[in-house]
């Protein structure tokens, strides 16, 4: 238990003339009451019961208390990983994220470091819009669940982290090939070849590339650079044979007289080699 004073200050009495009445304090009263302290415990098991009844700001509300009134205690860290949980239960997803990024920086090697790392990247990519607006949340999201899988690889969390940078991943090139399709409309060729470039060079692995080497053919063939368009055509066809985008692709090439045939001077075939797609 705990006592402090509470001051009760009274009134001037303004009959009153004396130098004793002239002092400001004369008048207060100091009256003591006992507030009882609430144990560590006590206010988990508070946050926990709002939790259950689906008061997931009422809940981080009592778990922050645990890091104010328990500083540099096993409470505060117990505290500040449940106070995200409740803000991310309760789809409070930027204050999650940042409680999160609070505690693995505070705690970067605690059992709960890896949970941590996991909320606070789901809270970023929930809030991931579609790819006509701006990505930032997709980059954040990728590199928090980049960073879970690097640090710790047999955590629980691992394998839906590599999942979820599989569908990132995926977002990003979505922006970029949604990005180089404006700019092929608008025969701006260059800046459309830029952004199909950044999907072969960093989105190697996802849905994309199909599409993205088909659109190589037809910006290179708009600006008469037959050997890129070649070997854009002849790589889609060596990896995705069967494939629509390859057939059109052909089909293209054809028209113009040309066929698929892979350059050693393209910058296609040096970027795509090291992952085994274009070999021959």
């Amino acid at each position: 238990m705990r006592a402090f004073a509470v001051l009760a200050t009274a009134g001037f009495v303004a009959s009153c003339s004396t130098i004793e009445n002239l002092n400001p304090f004369a008048g207060e009263k100091y009256e003591t009451k006992i507030i009882p302290d609430v144990a560590a415990d006590d206010i988990y098991d508070q946050g926990l019961a709002r939790l259950q009844r689906r008061d997931g700001a009422g809940a981080a509300t009592k778990f922050e208390e645990l890091e104010k009134q328990f500083p540099f205690s096993q409470w505060s860290r117990k505290g500040l990983i449940m106070q995200t949980y409740a803000l991310f239960e309760g789809g409070k997803y930027e204050e999650a994220a940042i409680s999160g990024q609070r505690y693995y920086s505070l705690y970067p090697a605690t059992d709960e470091t890896a949970y941590a790392m996991y909320l606070t990247g789901m809270s970023m990519y929930n809030q991931i819009p579609d790819v006509s607006r701006d990505q930032e949340r997709s980059e954040k999201a990728l590199a928090v669940f980049q960073m879970l899988v690097e640090k710790f690889p047999k955590s629980e969390y691992a394998d839906d982290a590599k999942f979820k940078i599989s569908v990132v991943r995926d977002q990003l090139a979505g922006k970029e090939m949604s990005i180089g399709r404006f700019y092929l409309s608008r025969r701006n060729n260059t800046a459309a070849i830029n952004r199909f470039r950044e999907v072969l060079s960093k989105y190697q692995t996802t849905r994309h590339v199909e599409e993205a080497l088909y659109r190589l053919v037809e910006a290179y063939l708009s600006l008469g650079i037959v050997h890129e368009a070649q070997t854009a055509a002849a790589v889609l066809g060596h990896n995705f044979p069967d494939s629509q985008w390859y057939k059109d692709a052909y089909g293209r090439l054809k028209g113009e007289g040309y066929e698929p045939k892979i350059s050693s001077g393209s910058w296609i075939s040096t970027i795509l080699r090291p992952i085994g797609l274009a070999s021959r």
